[in-house]
């Protein structure tokens, strides 16, 4: 079973896409913050990282960057969840080592793809 770190500061959101991602068979962990976020992504070595961008402590980008700059995470996958649709925004979160994008609100199935498809590339 695929371990997924869900970072997100709204109670809502995190309680639905941990909810959903149980059903499909995935193990959750929330953090509610970025600096919560690189101490799971360290000490629970997930899988996937779900990866809201705007949260507080340290932002999302922030959190992605101290992530992928230490050895043992580096090679987790990271989607950013952003409710940001600008031109731009999408760079901006490959750039801060993001693997994937993906707007809010979420498309749970579209999302769900995302997810399989980085999982299966971590394993090859």
């Amino acid at each position: 079973m695929a371990k997924i770190l869900v970072v997100e500061d709204n109670a809502y959101n995190y309680d639905m896409l941990s909810r959903r991602l149980m059903r499909k068979g995935y193990d959750t962990i929330i953090a509610v913050d970025g600096r919560q976020g690189v101490e799971l992504a360290k000490s629970e070595g997930p899988d996937l990282i779900l990866m809201d961008m705007n949260i507080p402590e340290i932002d999302g980008w922030e959190a992605t960057r101290i992530i992928k700059s230490m050895d043992a995470t580096r090679s987790i996958p990271i989607i950013a969840l952003t409710a940001h649709a600008m031109s731009g925004d999408r760079r901006k979160c490959i750039e801060a080592g993001c693997d994937d994008y993906d707007i809010k609100p979420v498309d749970f199935p579209k999302l769900l793809e995302k997810i399989k498809s980085l999982l299966e590339q971590k394993c090859v």
